[in-house]
C-alpha cells in the first residue's frame, strides 16, 4: 500500500524566488550641456528657412513685378524672389528640391586656374615612360605636327577624283602654344569642379541606370546612320589628341546672362569634330521630370521605353558648356555655328558636335537644341 500524501492547500500568490540583492547606488547623473546661444548659431549656420504663410506681396528682385507667380522661384538662402525668365543663366524648367539665386549659389564667381600637375590628374593624361625622345613625343607639351609631315598624310591617303563626293569629319588642330593649351583645359575643370561634375570623355553607364547592353543602333526607330571608316579613323585621332593633352582651341568662360559657355580660342573650320556628348546613359522615362537642363537624346527607340538620354550632371566634358539657341528667332538661328549628330559607331549609339562653318577665334559655340524632337523650350534663350 502507497504512503499517503499529504495535500497542503495554498491561498497566496505563487512568485519565483531569487537571491537577495545588494543595495546599488544609482550612476552620477551627466553634467548638463551647454547650449550655443541662438545668435551663434544663426551666425554659423550656410542658410535658414523662413516659412511664410502668404507669398502674395514677393516680386522679383530684377524686374519689380509680381505678376506670373507660376514663374517666380524663391531663393531658399535669402529668400528673394526671381522669375524664370529674369534671372541670369535663364532657368528654363522649375528647379525640383532647393533652388539658390546667382548671387546665392557662388556661380558668378571667376574661373580659378589649375596647375599643369593638377591638371594631368584632372583629366587623366596619359603619363609617358622614362625614354626621354618618347616623352617628348607624346607629352601634353609636345609640338605639333608640322604642315610638310600634314602634305605627307594628305598624299598618302590617296586621290578622291573618282569617288562621290562626301564631305569629311576634319579632326581639330590643337593650339600649339602650351601654356594656353593649359589655360584652356584650367578653364574647363574649374568649370567643371564649380558644378560638382567629374571629367569623362566616354559614356558612362552605372549600376541603376542604363546598361550599355540598351545601348544598341538597331532599336532606332527608322535606323542611324553609320559612322564611315574614314570619320572612324578621324575620331580614334581625336580621341588621341586628349589623352595626350592636346585639346581642341577651346574655352569655357562664365557669363552673367547664359552661364557658363564655351568660345573658340582659335580658328575651327567647317564640318571639324569638337567634341563628343558624354555623361551617364539612362532610360528616358526616368528622366521624363527631371530639372537638368543639359540631357541629350541618345536613343529615340521604337518602343519608347527603350529610348535613352545622356545626363551630363554628374560627368562630363565640354560639351556640356556648349549652350543652345532661340531657334524662334532670325538672330537666335544666325548664331548657330555647329550642329548636333547621333551616329552608330561599332552598333551602338553616340553624339558629335560638328562645326557648321567656319568658326572664328572669340566667336562663341551654339547649337540647336531641338534637332530631333523640337520639344525643348528655347523661347527665352537669349
Amino acid at each position: 500500500m502507497a504512503p499517503a500524501q499529504r495535500l497542503i492547500r495554498f491561498s497566496g500568490t505563487l512568485r519565483r524566488t531569487e537571491a537577495p540583492r545588494r543595495p546599488t547606488t544609482p550612476p552620477p547623473s551627466p553634467p548638463p550641456k551647454k547650449l550655443k546661444p541662438l545668435s551663434e548659431v544663426m551666425a554659423k549656420a550656410g542658410f535658414a528657412v523662413v516659412e511664410k504663410n502668404d507669398y502674395s506681396d514677393v516680386s522679383c528682385e530684377q524686374c519689380g513685378s509680381g505678376e506670373r507667380g507660376d514663374e517666380l522661384l524663391l531663393c531658399d538662402k535669402c529668400d528673394k524672389g526671381f522669375h524664370m525668365k529674369c534671372v541670369r543663366p535663364i532657368v528654363v524648367r522649375v528647379p525640383i528640391g532647393s533652388w539658390l539665386c546667382p548671387n546665392c549659389s557662388g556661380h558668378h564667381r571667376r574661373l580659378r586656374s589649375f596647375s599643369q600637375k593638377k591638371i594631368i590628374d584632372f583629366f587623366r593624361i596619359q603619363k609617358c615612360g622614362s625614354d626621354k625622345k618618347k616623352k617628348d613625343k607624346c607629352s601634353m607639351i609636345s609640338p605639333m605636327p608640322s604642315p610638310q609631315d600634314a602634305r605627307k598624310r594628305r598624299r598618302r591617303s590617296g586621290s578622291l577624283v573618282l569617288q562621290k563626293k562626301r564631305r569629311r569629319l576634319l579632326p581639330f588642330v590643337p593650339t600649339e602654344d602650351t601654356s594656353q593649351r593649359l589655360k584652356q583645359m584650367s578653364s574647363l575643370a574649374s568649370a567643371l569642379t564649380a558644378l560638382h561634375m567629374e571629367f569623362s570623355d566616354d559614356l558612362t553607364y552605372m549600376p541603376d541606370m542604363a546598361p550599355r547592353s540598351a545601348n544598341k543602333a538597331k532599336f532606332e526607330n527608322g535606323g542611324m546612320q553609320v559612322l564611315s571608316k574614314e570619320d572612324s579613323e578621324t575620331l580614334e585621332q581625336c580621341r588621341a589628341m586628349c589623352k595626350r593633352g592636346e585639346c581642341p582651341p577651346l574655352i569655357v568662360v562664365f557669363d552673367s546672362c547664359e552661364g557658363y559657355t564655351v568660345e573658340a580660342d582659335g580658328q575651327i573650320k567647317d564640318m571639324t569634330f569638337i567634341a563628343e556628348y558624354t555623361g551617364n546613359v539612362d532610360y528616358l522615362k526616368n528622366r521624363e521630370h527631371d530639372d537638368c537642363d543639359s540631357m541629350m537624346t541618345l536613343l529615340l527607340a521604337t518602343n519608347p521605353s527603350k529610348s535613352l538620354v545622356i545626363c551630363p550632371d554628374k560627368r562630363g566634358n565640354i560639351a556640356r558648356f556648349i549652350n543652345g539657341i532661340n531657334n524662334h528667332t532670325p538672330e537666335g538661328r544666325k548664331k548657330q555655328n555647329c550642329k548636333c549628330v547621333r551616329y552608330s559607331v561599332n552598333g551602338e549609339c553616340r553624339v558629335f558636335l560638328v562645326a557648321t562653318r567656319d568658326i572664328a577665334k572669340g566667336e562663341r559655340l551654339y547649337y540647336d537644341y531641338n534637332g530631333y524632337e523640337h520639344e525643348y523650350p528655347t523661347h527665352h534663350f537669349v
